[in-house]
């Protein structure tokens, strides 16, 4: 009888299954299934039979694997250990697939052209027409007066100054205060940007209504308006830029962490 074999299983007995960490990490966050169901668009069914540890309604491996990584950013969890002890449980990563053969270079060599003489012949008038033409035209160019500064007798700076100060004015403060004075002051105004990684998100209107539910993909935005307020529920809220009403609203939540916010008229601090 080996007993460093024994130990090693009863260590590995004593770690809880995927569908069971998944369990108890939802619980623990204080989310019901319908919860999960509604950030991640997993079906409910699903969700349950995931935390049971069957796999077979997810379709198949590949799906599988993609539920639990959604599911565990849902809920709080590392994705990666569990999606190792699902591949471990169940046979490894399934096989890539082998890239088809490359066509051979030889079989598809076009024949070569012959030169267009014609064309050739044209593109070289219409380059000599354009050349008199340049000629002629810095010619009598040069006889132009030259605008000049009195007090140094030189051209005269002040235009290259005025736009380098339109160049070193800051875009991101000119976007911030044009998008306060956009802003209607009778509507509440709530804008989502998926700026760190993509997130789930879910917006409805004062009356309950449904404005918007799925996966805001890394760089997307979304901008919902009500009369009276804006209710959201975000998967994924530290990877959200959020402005409510004009105004950035920063330090939502860490990421991974599920967040439900409400917001009305106003400043975004009394939402």
């Amino acid at each position: 009888m080996s007993i460093g074999n024994s130990s090693e299983s009863e260590s590995e007995g004593d770690r809880p299954s995927v569908g069971r960490s998944l369990q108890q990490a939802r619980i623990s966050a204080g989310l019901t299934v319908e919860d999960v169901s509604s950030t991640t668009r997993v079906r409910i069914p699903i969700i349950h039979t995931i935390e049971q540890d069957d796999f077979t309604r997810c379709g198949g491996r590949v799906y599988a694997r993609g539920h639990i990584r959604t599911l565990a950013r849902a809920v709080g969890l590392d994705p990666l250990p569990l999606v190792a002890q699902y591949d471990a449980e169940h046979g490894g990563r399934p096989a890539p697939t082998p890239a088809a053969p490359l066509f051979d270079a030889e079989r598809i060599r076009p024949e070569p052209r012959r030169p267009n003489w014609t064309a050739a012949m044209v593109a070289a008038i219409v380059a000599v027409v354009g050349f008199v033409g340049f000629t002629l035209f810095s010619g009598g160019s040069k006889s132009g007066p030259v605008s000049a500064d009195p007090a140094t007798s030189k051209p005269s700076a002040a235009p290259s100054k005025a736009r380098a100060g339109k160049a070193s004015s800051d875009p991101k403060a000119e976007a911030s205060a044009s998008a306060i004075a956009g802003v209607p002051a009778n509507k509440v105004t709530v804008k989502l940007t998926a700026e760190n990684g993509q997130t789930w998100i879910s917006a409805k209107d004062h009356n309950g209504k449904l404005l918007e539910e799925g996966v805001l993909k890394q760089g997307a935005s979304k901008t919902f308006t009500d009369s009276k307020r804006i209710d959201l529920v975000l998967g994924n809220a530290g990877a959200v830029q959020l402005f409510v009403n004009g105004k950035e609203v920063k330090n939502l939540a860490d990421d991974g962490r599920v967040q439900r916010l409400s917001y009305t008229r106003g400043d975004p601090a009394a939402g």
